[in-house]
């Protein structure tokens, strides 16, 4: 595997207009990419974790009308799915890349999520880089700065986790498109794997 890293070319498949069209961008340019980093990726994680971990490259299957903004490879510790379990994501945006741990409304275990992540959440506020970032939608691109994000906050989006329905929680990190443009594919496999090992305890946490 020779991960060559994303260009602009990859980053203006989300300006092409029409389903179609997007798609035969998107699966010409990004996904042999994604293909690449879940070959890349998925025997890390597994180390990491300590679970069997399996990539699931984004199909977009169900989309008829609207093309997709985004696109990913997820990480979770079951060979079907991943949007029920706790799971990693490496994809992109337009604007930006995400590196993201991620809890999504689909899961069915929220609330003893939540609860893990509570008990630990002194620990999760404190050791967190300042320049990653959280999310509680990952249908829009927009991250509030850790920085940014008092411990009450996070607090009450941590309860929101355990009480909401739609309820979701992502901690990662972007990369703004000129910076992952900038990086060979070996310096951007590098920062990936630095940040998925600040993320992993977020997932030990949850037992």
């Amino acid at each position: 595997m020779t991960f060559t890293g994303f260009t602009e070319e990859d980053f203006n498949v989300f300006q092409i207009d029409g389903l179609d069209a997007r798609m035969d961008a998107l699966i010409q340019h990004i996904r042999p990419k994604l293909t690449d980093l879940a070959e890349y990726f998925t025997p890390t994680l597994t180390v990491l974790t300590g679970d069997e971990m399996f990539a699931h490259v984004a199909k977009h299957a169900r989309r008829t009308i609207n093309p997709p903004n985004d696109t990913w490879v997820a990480f979770a510790n079951n060979r079907r799915g991943y949007k029920m379990l706790p799971h990693f994501q490496i994809g992109l945006w337009e604007t930006h890349v995400f590196i993201w741990f991620a809890i999504i409304y689909e899961a069915p275990d929220k609330v003893r999520f939540g609860k893990s992540l509570e008990a630990h959440l002194e620990k999760i506020h404190k050791e967190i880089p300042a320049d990653y970032v959280w999310s509680f939608d990952h249908t829009k691109p927009e991250a509030i700065l850790h920085r940014d994000l008092s411990k009450e906050d996070l607090l009450l989006k941590v309860k929101r986790l355990q009480t909401v329905k739609k309820a979701e929680i992502l901690c990662g990190y972007h990369l703004t498109k000129e910076e992952a443009i900038a990086l060979s594919g070996q310096e951007f496999l590098i920062k990936v794997d630095s940040v998925l090992r600040h993320l992993v305890p977020l997932y030990t946490f949850l037992g």
